[in-house]
């Protein structure tokens, strides 16, 4: 795998390649699993992601302390009133954003994509895609899981995922960036299309703190998974238009580990600051656990 923008541009254009057949080739020499072996796995994947981004819009969630119940639902339900701000399809883009952090806090079946505090912006973004294109194959968003990878392997090589290491902008930046790529793919666009819209994904939410009340992978992350949907298909529209990012993407991927270990423990995933330091947050936090058999 290529990690830097140039050399990669400059590979797939000579070799008339994809990033998605980079990866391929490195999961078929790394796994030892066969293209068929890999393609099924993917494509259970995307069956999961979409159940999950379908399971609460229409009906009630029970997460475990009730932050985020219903969330899907009523987001779900306002959509069909067809006079929202943002337009009915980006408003039930969200509604399925919040339905995979809903099932995943109701111990439901999700792909941590790349991490569970992220895992409703991928689901959303495809399940969002797939309202326009119903037609379009399984293995065509193969292709573009496989693009969203190739673009995680670069954030994994300059950055990291982990909220607990970078914050929010480590796992739902590095979400956001990996769904811009995959959706720019399906859009037709171009790979340089593709690094720009996740460069803008990231550069819009850098230093974005990790604050669950409670230490819960429920609030507010479900928010971020939902305006992180949203920023992955406004980053691919700007980089569709021709907006290119100033800085090269692995180098906003060092940006965004440089900010990250510049955070205060205090933001990292640890429940002490941000909302999570709130009264409000401590309060939450101290009846959560006042019932836990911890």
């Amino acid at each position: 795998m290529i990690y830097y923008a140039d050399e990669l541009l400059r590979y797939c254009e000579e070799n008339n390649t994809y990033l998605w057949e980079l990866v391929l080739e490195d999961e078929l020499e790394v796994t030892n699993d066969t293209k068929e072996d890999i393609y099924r796995k993917l494509a259970e994947m995307i069956e999961v992601m979409e159940n999950s981004a379908k399971e609460y819009i229409d009906k009630d969630s029970a997460t475990s302390f009730g932050l985020i119940d219903g969330f899907a639902r009523a987001t779900n339900d306002y959509a069909s009133k067809k006079d929202t701000l943002l337009g009915e399809k980006n408003v039930r883009t969200m509604a399925m954003a919040f339905s995979t952090l809903e099932r995943s806090s109701s111990m439901g079946k999700i792909v941590a994509s790349p991490t569970a505090g992220s895992s409703g912006i991928i689901p959303a973004v495809i399940s969002r895609y797939k309202m326009d294109n119903p037609d379009v194959s399984t293995d065509k968003l193969i292709e573009a899981l496989l693009t969203s990878v190739g673009v995680g392997k670069i954030i994994g090589r300059f950055a990291n995922f982990s909220g607990a290491e970078g914050g929010c902008q480590a796992e739902c930046g590095s979400a956001s960036a990996m769904a811009a790529a995959a959706l720019v793919y399906l859009k037709g666009g171009t790979l340089e299309q593709s690094l720009n819209a996740a460069s803008i994904c990231i550069v819009n939410v850098l230093g974005l703190v990790c604050d669950p009340i409670a230490g819960l992978v429920e609030y507010p992350c479900t928010f971020r998974n939902a305006s992180g949907a949203i920023n992955s298909i406004l980053s691919s529209d700007l980089a569709l238009a021709g907006i290119k990012s100033l800085v090269p993407f692995e180098e906003v991927c060092q940006a965004l580990n440089d900010v990250g270990e510049s955070m205060s423990f205090r933001l990292k995933e640890t429940a002490l600051g941000g909302l999570a330091g709130t009264r409000t947050g401590q309060r939450i936090k101290d009846e959560y656990y006042g019932q836990s058999e911890y």
